[in-house]
């Protein structure tokens, strides 16, 4: 596996693979690599010949007191773990190489509306901050493919509608959540919890999917779903940011009974803020 820093060598190693005719597939991360970060390798792979996966701790989509500097830089467990994986190239660029003028000179992306409704509502900027880093990075490697998980449901909408609005030639694949054996949707941050926490934090998911089978079973009465779940929340320990039932092919507010709908929530136990999605009929 190639371990790459610099912009310019990238793209020599890019240009090298297109020259023999391979598709490219592209799996940014920012790093502390889990399993759930493995599938999607995995599932890139099965979609081209090279597979390139980024490891960037973005300072742009992280908010004033928010987890930046305690973000787990794991480099050279994950680099084990990629190679393990039969990955192609990680590219490791510095802050520099993404921003030469400063993130705070870097010209933005901002995808409207879809950035300002839940989590980019808890989180202003946010989604500029992902929206920009993962064009630049799209733009940098230039793949066929690029794969992002599904438990950051409304960052994978967010990028679906960049790519198309900016009309960039790539084709970008969900994969399903991944989640622990008692139903916790893997993530980083679950480092943060204690082990009290870890204990509670599958709820979150069990709260999704009565929800889910509630809908599944007839009910349409959302409001009184979201109300339901953000007291069994609260009750198992949970404080809650956000639970709410939208149309999962464009977040809005359901007006009627048709099409699917996307469960999601945003909840706080301690200081650690968890995210979790379930789609339903």
């Amino acid at each position: 596996m190639l371990l790459l820093n610099e912009l310019e060598a990238l793209r020599t190693s890019i240009v090298g693979w297109r020259q023999s005719g391979e598709k490219i597939a592209f799996v940014p991360t920012m790093g502390n690599l889990h399993a759930g970060h493995l599938e999607l390798v995995a599932e890139a792979q099965q979609h081209a010949d090279r597979t390139v996966v980024s490891i960037f701790v973005n300072p742009m989509q992280f908010g004033e007191g928010e987890d930046f500097d305690a973000y787990p830089r794991t480099l050279d467990e994950d680099r084990l773990k990629l190679e393990g994986m039969g990955a192609d190239l990680l590219f490791t660029p510095t802050a520099e190489t993404i921003y030469p003028a400063g993130a705070g000179q870097q010209t933005r992306v901002e995808v409207p509306n879809i950035s300002e409704i839940l989590c980019g509502a808890s989180r202003p900027g946010h989604f500029v901050g992902v929206a920009t880093i993962v064009c630049k990075l799209l733009n940098m490697v230039q793949p066929d493919i690029a794969v992002f998980g599904e438990k950051d449901f409304q960052q994978l909408m967010v990028i679906r509608r960049m790519v198309t609005d900016l009309a960039i030639p790539i084709e970008i694949i969900g994969k399903a959540t991944i989640r622990e054996a008692d139903g916790l949707a893997m993530s980083s941050r679950n480092g943060y919890l204690t082990a009290a926490e870890r204990r509670q934090a599958p709820n979150l998911y069990k709260i999704l999917q009565a929800t889910a089978s509630a809908i599944n079973s007839g009910d349409k009465d959302y409001a009184g779903l979201e109300a339901e779940a953000l007291k069994a929340l609260k009750t198992v320990g949970f404080c809650p940011d956000y639970y709410v039932i939208r149309r999962a092919e464009d977040l809005s507010i359901p007006d009627n009974n048709e099409g699917p709908m996307v469960v999601l929530a945003a909840a706080y136990l301690g200081t650690t803020r968890l995210i979790d999605n379930l789609i339903a009929a």
